[in-house]
């Protein structure tokens, strides 16, 4: 058997020649068979020498010949071949934007196969070193701040034993506070690491009982959370659309003391909605919150709790199941953050 041709470039050629060749082979093979018929032979010479008239000629064939004839078996020929170029070239670049979509979403994504012409296996190749690459990187930033926190504990575990011997009540209190607040953003980063790195499959999801689950946990704390609305289940990846979720109505609690989580069932989207009626944030800082330890000063500022991160994990939890989160006032004031979910999973498993 004939290997094919190694690179893109000769395959294209190959099928444009092939083409061009068919086109006229076929175009002889017509004319060859309808063209224009062999002029009538003359009479015999007996028949002349009686004074006979010649037979009567019937009527002409139908002549199918001519230049449109010759243009439309190229036309054909060639179309198709541009049709097969085009899906033959096409179809490598179709595998890597879905391998970079995939790839956007996981990091631990399967190897683009070094299949097809030189051109395809040379960057599918290039694109499986740019993700091992990638990878690389990220775990070695996940190491080394888990390192940076592991070494940091200790020290400040050693700052709050001296605390208790600072005789000033107003100095040691601040400083616990400080000490508390590292604390918190160490921890908050650590997960908001591990959260990126994190593969889970989708699977189909009650998110009604997970949206009640999340109220019942609350109330059980002392916290003012209700539920309305129904929405039946949908493809969506558990871990991840509960820590949304969760991150919004801690949000909530931490500025309104109150949240209210609100479904709404369509037939290609379903909406989260948590409604608080606390301060509210201008519009023009509604899309900077999403940013990691961004503080909105003001009503909502790090006084309140928090070490900026809730938001931005909400939004990229939404974002990896094909969704969005975005921020709008309350009618009365207030903030409501709005999870929208696609009823098919749009995003690579």
């Amino acid at each position: 058997m004939m290997a094919r041709p190694d690179s893109l470039f000769a395959r294209l050629l190959g099928v444009f020649l092939i083409a061009i060749v068919l086109a006229h082979a076929l175009a002889f093979a017509w004319f060859g068979r309808y063209g224009a018929p062999p002029p009538p032979p003359p009479p015999p010479p007996h028949m002349a020498l009686d004074g006979l008239p010649p037979p009567e000629a019937g009527p002409p064939p139908p002549r199918l010949d001519g230049p449109l004839i010759v243009f439309g078996f190229q036309l054909i020929t060639l179309l198709l071949a541009a049709w097969y170029c085009a899906r033959l070239l096409s179809r490598p670049i179709r595998h890597l934007a879905e391998a970079a979509e995939q790839l956007a979403d996981d990091l631990d994504s399967p190897p683009l196969p070094l299949a097809g012409p030189r051109e395809t296996r040379q960057a599918a190749q290039a694109f499986n070193q740019m993700q091992q690459r990638i990878r690389g990187q990220v775990q070695q930033r996940t190491r080394m701040l888990a390192a940076v926190s592991h070494d940091l504990r200790t020290p400040l575990a050693r700052l709050k034993l001296r605390l208790e011997q600072i005789p000033d009540t107003q100095v040691r209190e601040r400083m616990a506070l400080d000490l508390a607040e590292m604390t918190e953003m160490l921890d908050a980063t650590l997960g908001y690491l591990r959260q990126l790195h994190n593969a889970e499959q989708a699977q189909n999801l009650d998110i009604q009982a997970l949206v009640e689950a999340l109220a019942e946990d609350a109330c059980e704390r002392g916290e003012d959370v209700g539920v309305r609305g129904q929405c039946a289940p949908l493809q969506a990846r558990p871990v991840a659309l509960r820590s949304c979720i969760n991150n919004l109505v801690e949000n909530a609690l931490r500025y309104a003391e109150h949240a209210e989580i609100e479904l709404r069932d369509g037939p290609e989207w379903v909406e989260v909605r948590v409604i608080d009626y606390g301060p509210g944030i201008a519009p023009a800082l509604r899309e900077s919150v999403f940013e990691a330890f961004y503080r909105v000063e003001g009503s909502r500022n790090r006084n309140s709790g928090g070490v900026g991160l809730g938001l931005t994990i909400a939004r990229e939890a939404a974002q990896r199941q094909g969704g969005d989160v975005h921020l709008e006032e309350t009618p009365g004031g207030g903030l409501t953050a709005i999870l929208r979910l696609p009823r098919a999973l749009t995003c690579p498993a």
